[in-house]
């Protein structure tokens, strides 16, 4: 029985692929390739294609056994998706109601989904617990939040059991060094300063120095991405086990600000980063960190490489062995 992983070939799919095939498992890919690399991919077999494209999902639900599904395939930038609604809710949820009806008419019941602090909008308390308030405050948080609500309608009316997990903050490497994170564009904080590092870019830029923090920077919640590949293979792991579905936030615990972010890297790199502070981003909380007690106690979760200094190191070993990502 295979694990079939949408947007395998992006950048935590590639990593939950790659610890999927080191623990034995049998893993069949689906990605349009259009955000991901086929160069992330270290096995695995794959289809390429969409989502939205019933017949190719028909056809790799009879050509392979599948067990459960892993669901990363999503746009998911936040700036685009106030810009093109239409888009992230034909991508997303129509993408998503597709992949449902071809799992229930293959009967497959088991489905990990990688949703998002975003369907929580501005906390109401830090850290953030998965019984909080969710009022996204973007149209990407909104349709993750429709993708997870579409899925307890049919866990009730068609038994298909879920596991959303809801994180915050993806950064770092494999430790092989054999993949790492290549966005275009990026717009994640990391590479960005990394790519500052190696002289990609002039400078990086800082969105406020005035919130109510320690240094006036927002507060994020990083996470190894091999941490997050764990966390959705024990999702599975619980799915098999006959639990309910669930939701379940995924963190360290651990608040980093922006300008901690930058001086960790410039301890890693050895190089200078230079910083321009621009005017605050509309929607931008000042502290978002999760809360992952649960996570950890029903799943029995544990980060293992929660240290920023160590996250960036990962990142900075696959940043300068491949400055221009996966060369396409």
């Amino acid at each position: 029985m295979a694990i079939l992983v949408t947007g395998g070939a992006g950048y935590i799919g590639s990593h939950t692929v790659a610890e999927l095939l080191d623990r034995g498992e049998e893993v069949v890919v689906i990605d349009n390739l259009l955000t991901g690399h086929r160069e992330a991919l270290l096995g695995g077999k794959l289809y390429e294609g969409d989502l939205r494209d019933k017949e190719l999902l028909a056809k790799l639900f009879s050509e392979n056994k599948i067990e459960a599904v892993i669901h990363f395939a999503a746009s998911s930038l936040v700036g685009e998706s106030m810009k093109d609604p239409v888009k992230y809710y034909d991508n997303n949820v129509y993408g998503t109601q597709c992949l449902l009806e071809a799992m229930q008419h293959a009967g497959v019941d088991k489905i990990v989904f990688s949703s998002t602090a975003a369907t929580y909008g501005e906390p109401e308390k830090v850290p953030i617990e998965e019984s909080d308030r969710t009022e996204p405050a973007n149209v990407y948080g909104e349709t993750k939040l429709t993708m997870e609500r579409m899925m307890a309608w049919f866990d009730k009316v068609l038994g298909i059991k879920y596991v959303a997990l809801r994180y915050f903050n993806a950064a770092g490497a494999h430790a092989s060094g054999k993949i790492g994170e290549d966005h275009r564009p990026e717009s994640h904080l990391v590479p960005l300063v990394l790519q500052t590092a190696l002289g990609q870019r002039e400078s990086i830029a800082v969105f406020g120095d005035d919130y109510p923090t320690e240094d006036g920077t927002c507060v994020r919640d990083y996470i190894h991405v091999s941490d997050l590949a764990d966390a959705h293979i024990r999702a599975v792991t619980y799915l098999r086990s006959g639990s309910a579905s669930n939701v379940f936030n995924l963190g360290n615990g651990l608040g980093f600000s922006v300008k901690q972010v930058i001086e960790s890297a410039r301890k890693v790199t050895g190089r200078d980063i230079p910083v321009v502070i621009q005017e605050r981003r509309a929607g931008d909380p000042a502290v978002l960190v999760a809360s992952s007690a649960k996570a950890r106690s029903v799943l029995g979760w544990n980060p293992q490489k929660a240290d920023i200094e160590e996250i960036i190191q990962s990142a900075w070993n696959w940043h300068s062995a491949n400055p221009q990502g996966y060369g396409e």
